[in-house]
């Protein structure tokens, strides 16, 4: 082990806990496209594109197949994993999630602060570009914004000691993404249904309310079309592409990272109390 990251203790985890739980209550107001997105549909579908309109009901369909079967958007450990081994200062060291889930909790901090700045400056990118093409360009972004949300909650997932590639833990990927663009009330439904997520029966029934998939995710697909109608803004659509995509990211990572950091700060803490009532 590195000597540079300190070893977790009950009490550093219980600080960590603490600040996780004030970041949840932090998640209360809307800001600017949140609000817009909340705007009566029947607004948004007569001034959507039709083109822009059938992309986002592509993207819910692909959303669909990832939560059912992994689909295209299941990504590979092992980059992830070598990238964490290096964080953990042992370079070629062959880890899995479940070996990165004995590594000290700051190193995982660390390595989850890198990968939401990469994939912040990659969506930053990608909504420039996109939103230089006009209409068609932005199209095309719908599914490359998804496929970047869902990589970046995959990632975060991994580098804290959970498999994406099991079904439940996909549900919880999904909680991840809904969390993100969600108001207060629902914000606070989903916290509410994470905080059982470790017992097998909030488990099932987290995957059992999943089955009704699509009506949660339309109301993400709302205001995704929302947020991008302002792309379509000939010249400052690279701007506000550029903006968007890095907010939407930013905001997905950010997530994502707290709530797989709270389920491992809370399993240290369980695995730390059997040891200590072993030992007695």
């Amino acid at each position: 082990m590195n000597d540079k990251w300190t070893e977790d203790t009950v009490e550093s985890l219980e600080e960590e806990l603490r600040r996780i739980e004030e970041w949840e209550e932090d998640q209360r107001d809307l800001w600017f496209w949140e609000k817009l997105g909340r705007l009566p549909f029947a607004l948004l579908d007569r001034m959507m594109p039709k083109v822009v309109h059938d992309w986002i009901g592509k993207v819910l369909d692909e959303l669909g197949n990832y939560i059912q079967t992994g689909g295209q958007y299941l990504i590979d450990e092992t980059p992830v994993m070598q990238r964490l081994a290096e964080t953990a200062g042992r370079p070629g060291a062959f880890l899995t999630p479940e070996k990165a889930a004995d590594l000290p909790l700051a190193c995982l901090n660390r390595a989850s602060e890198e990968i939401k700045a990469s994939h912040v400056r990659f969506a930053r990118y990608q909504g420039a570009a996109t939103g230089l093409g006009g209409l068609f360009t932005l199209a095309a972004d719908i599914p490359l914004l998804l496929g970047t949300s869902l990589k970046v909650i995959q990632e975060m997932a991994l580098v804290y000691g959970y498999d994406p590639r099991i079904p439940s833990e996909r549900a919880f990927v999904v909680h991840c993404l809904q969390f993100a663009s969600s108001d207060i009330v629902g914000k606070r439904a989903i916290l509410n249904r994470l905080s059982s997520w470790e017992s097998e029966e909030g488990t099932q029934e987290s995957v059992s309310r999943l089955e009704g998939w699509r009506e949660v995710i339309i109301n993400y697909g709302d205001q995704w079309g929302w947020k991008k109608l302002f792309q379509l803004v000939p010249v400052a659509g690279a701007i506000f592409g550029a903006w968007i995509n890095q907010s939407t990211v930013e905001e997905v990572a950010e997530a994502a990272q707290m709530l797989y950091r709270k389920r491992r700060v809370l399993a240290k803490l369980e695995k730390m109390e059997e040891t200590r009532t072993d030992a007695q």
